[in-house]
This record gives C-alpha cells, sequence and structure tokens, in this order.
C-alpha cells in the first residue's frame, strides 16, 4: 500500500487494508491497542494516545485522513507539506465520498519499527532476556530482535513464556510464513530469538527438535555501471550523491556508510576503517580517488568534525532508514526498474571486482565476509566468464 488511509468516525478510527502490506501490518500491530477485522480486512483503533505513536512510526508513508463532518471538499498534500508528484491542490465535488476533508498529518522524522507490545511477554522476562544478551556482548540491532520476535510469539499465542510448548512454536513459524510471506533468513532470526530465550533465561526443552527453515538460495541484484552512472546522475543533493558512492566504491553496508566518522578515513592510506561492522568486527577497505576528491570538497561545504553524514538530531548520524530513502528516490528519478536496493550497490562493487580479475579472496576481505562460500554467489553473476560464450541461437545457421 503507497498511501494509509485512516478514517475517523466517532470515538473509532478505521485503516482498511485495500491490499496486503506485510510491513504496515507489522507497523500496526506493533502500535498496540488496536483490533483487526478479518471480515472487513481492517484495524480499529480508539481515538486516544495509540494513533500518536503510529504517526510517529509511519512518517515515512504519504497519510490520508479522512475526517467526519468536514467542509464539503477533498484536499491532498504530500510528505512535508509538497505537493504529490503530478497533482496540485484541487477541490473536488461530493461523490462517492461524503462530508470528508483528507489532509496530511504532521511529519515526523522516520524511527525504526518498535516491538509490539504484549501483555502476554511481562516486563521482567523482558529484563532478563535484556541482561542475558548484554552479558553475552550481543548488538543493539541484534537485541533489539530477539526482544520482537519473542514478545511477537506471546502476542500471536496469546500465551505467556511458560504455558508455550514445542508445538505451539512449530505452528507459529508456520503462520508467520504463510500468513506474512517471510523470508527463510527472517524465520531463522526469529528461531535463533526463541532458541536464545528458551535456552538462556527459561531454560525449557521445547525448542530441541525445531528444524530451521531452508534459505532461499537467491541472485544479488547487481546493477550495470552505466545504471550506477544514472543513479549518481539523478541524485542532486551532494551529500546524499557522496553516500551512493562512497557505498559503491567500497563496498559498504548500510549500517556501516551511516556510522562512519571523520577519523575512520585515512586518505593518506586510501582506506576506510570500518568500526564494529557486522559481528562486531572491525575490517579495512579501499577508498575510491573519485571519493576522496569529493571528500576534500565536501568538508569544505560541511562543518564535519564527528559524524560523516550528520542526522537531523544534534550529535546523531543520518538513520539508517533515511538512507535507504535516498537510495529509492534516486533510483526511480533513474528511471531503473530493477528491483533494486541501497545494498545493490555493495553487491555490484564485488560483481564488479570480480568481473575485472580482482582475487575473490581479497573481494572477501574488503567486504567483510567470515566465509568464502557467501562471496562465491557473486560468480554466478559474473560475467568474466561467460562473456566470451556464445549462444547456439547465433550459431544456428552456421553449420
Amino acid at each position: 500500500m503507497e498511501v494509509v488511509y485512516l478514517f475517523y468516525e466517532s470515538g473509532s478510527i478505521r485503516i482498511p487494508f485495500f491490499d496486503y502490506d506485510q510491513r504496515l501490518f507489522r507497523m500496526l500491530l506493533s502500535v498496540g491497542g488496536g483490533t483487526w477485522d478479518t471480515i472487513r480486512k481492517e484495524f480499529v483503533f480508539k481515538r486516544n494516545g495509540d494513533m500518536m505513536r503510529f504517526n510517529r512510526i509511519s512518517s515515512y508513508i504519504p497519510n490520508v485522513h479522512v475526517l467526519e463532518n468536514a467542509a464539503n471538499s477533498i484536499r491532498i498534500f504530500g510528505l512535508r507539506g509538497r505537493q504529490w508528484q503530478g497533482m496540485t491542490d484541487t477541490s473536488f465535488t461530493k461523490k462517492s465520498v461524503k462530508d470528508t476533508v483528507f489532509i496530511m498529518p504532521d511529519i515526523f522524522v522516520p524511527v525504526p519499527l518498535p516491538p509490539p507490545v504484549s501483555d502476554k511477554f511481562p516486563k521482567y522476562w523482558e529484563i532478563k532476556l535484556e541482561t542475558e544478551m548484554r552479558a553475552a556482548k550481543y548488538s543493539r540491532q541484534t537485541r533489539n530482535h530477539y526482544l520482537y520476535y519473542n514478545r511477537f510469539l506471546c502476542h500471536n499465542l496469546q500465551k505467556y513464556p511458560e504455558e508455550i510448548q514445542s508445538e505451539d512454536i512449530k505452528q507459529f513459524l508456520a503462520a508467520v510464513e504463510k500468513g506474512r510471506d517471510y523470508s527463510a533468513a527472517t524465520l531463522n532470526l526469529a528461531l535463533s530469538a526463541i532458541k536464545f530465550f528458551y535456552a538462556r533465561v527459561l531454560p525449557k526443552d521445547i525448542i530441541k527438535e525445531q528444524h530451521r527453515p531452508r534459505k532461499d538460495k537467491r541472485l544479488p541484484v547487481v546493477l550495470s555501471k552505466s545504471e550506477i552512472i544514472k543513479i549518481f546522475m539523478a541524485e542532486t543533493n551532494f551529500k546524499h550523491r557522496l553516500l551512493l558512492m562512497m557505498v559503491y566504491a567500497s563496498g559498504l553496508r548500510v549500517e556501516e556508510v551511516v556510522s562512519l566518522k571523520r577519523r575512520d578515513i585515512d586518505i593518506s592510506r586510501k582506506m576506510i576503517n570500518i568500526r564494529s561492522g557486522k559481528g562486531r568486527k572491525d575490517r579495512c577497505t579501499l577508498i575510491s580517488e573519485t571519493v576522496i576528491n569529493a571528500l576534500e570538497e565536501y568538508y569544505l561545504r560541511y562543518e564535519v568534525t564527528d559524524w560523516l553524514f550528520s542526522g537531523a538530531k544534534p550529535g546523531k548520524h543520518l538513520v539508517i532508514r533515511t538512507a535507504q530513502h535516498i537510495f529509492e528516490h534516486a533510483l526511480k528519478k533513474a528511471k531503473i526498474e530493477k528491483a533494486a536496493s541501497l545494498h545493490s550497490l555493495r553487491h555490484s562493487f564485488a560483481t564488479h571486482l570480480l568481473e575485472g580479475g580482482t582475487d575473490i579472496r581479497y573481494i572477501q576481505e574488503l567486504l567483510g565476509h567470515a566465509s568464502l562460500m557467501t562471496t562465491e554467489r557473486y560468480t554466478h553473476v559474473a560475467r568474466r566468464k561467460t562473456l566470451s560464450i556464445i549462444s547456439p541461437l547465433d550459431t544456428i545457421h552456421s553449420e
């Protein structure tokens, strides 16, 4: 769903699903306080503080509020007060919509999706789980995921942790996979979260027999060099273009590029120091001459003392979702129809190096892969060995 409609009625707010959207469903579930109407396919909330949380976590999704007993017109506005692309601020005569007015809510800075609130996962279990994860030196992202999926399990089953049995977990994973179209990687993460809780927090032998879902063997989406040039040209904001260039030029993950500090850039050695990357591992990767030249201009334009890409809040770096949105916007402007994400620039970095003859073990080191098998998947999309192969259709008349 590209637009979320909120219908304000006396004492309640309805959010119908015109088509299924997994992210929106999870978001509304996390708000808490609402109920899902399976017949009408909509969430129903009371008009209280719960919707304030919804506005805060859905700020990057266009919202249309339909109010009762409003003026005899419909007004449409886009994100951050801008008009929607291709539309103007227009008034429409009433037809199928009666006594309603469409307006945009206040726009807030996007924040990560919070875990669902579940009264079946008491606070003391949250504290115990958090303590065990901190003792094991788990990252904040991992801690958030583990809390989320354990709350989600109890919320979905409507059972307390002590009441859950092995068969419940199997049914939960099956229902989630069927109803929400989760990938195998997401299901494995959920299972890891549940296993940790029942092994370290609430020792209970209910998880050993659960087999992990088979992983999807999907090829990475790779952009051609001409497509990458189009994306860079489409992004007119100098800061945003530099961010995209650095992801591609150095093969960075999105969480790595937004967490860069000025001191991490070693121009004299032409290296970038990645601190506490995936798996809390430090590594070094290369930096492009083009990026070095851009950085020199960037340092003159902006006051960069700490974070390389500062965020909206003072003293904070750019949030991951904003970086992803920057890429999505540039991809759309470049009119590239591939199902690419910001991570596709990292995939393209590895693939283009491989096609250029770089040893795969060096690529593994630059990407920070623990296993060479992870890096080897780029051999399936690299064109270095297949460029010389001629299709049999092109030789069919030669015999």
